[in-house]
């Protein structure tokens, strides 16, 4: 039986992955005007999927903004598979967005 549980999770995770890294192509399409803010939570979200959890003991310094706000959006604590399905969520939230835009 947990040979199943075990087979059915592997495919799981794969399909995530695979729907994962399509959004992460369809994030480089996504208008020039999305917020710094979206950008933020998307790189912290996909550096989390990818990576897993931030890597380095030390946050960037006060005068380092760019860094220091990007060390923040990567410090998230979660799953890779649960940063995976919140990218996508969050990739097909903004192509919504982009495109009621672009009708009004």
């Amino acid at each position: 039986m947990s040979e199943i549980l075990e087979g059915l999770l592997l495919v799981s995770y794969q399909a995530v992955t695979e729907e994962f890294e399509e959004h992460a192509e369809k994030a480089k399409t996504l208008p020039e005007n999305t917020t710094n803010e979206n950008k933020l939570i998307l790189y912290g979200l996909y550096k989390q999927a990818t990576v897993g959890a931030v890597n380095t003991v030390c946050r960037p310094g006060i005068f380092n903004l760019k860094d220091r706000a990007k060390w923040d959006a990567w410090r998230l604590w979660k799953s890779k598979e649960e940063a995976m399905n919140d990218y996508i969520t969050k990739v097909k939230q903004l192509q919504e967005e982009a495109a009621a835009a672009a009708s009004a």
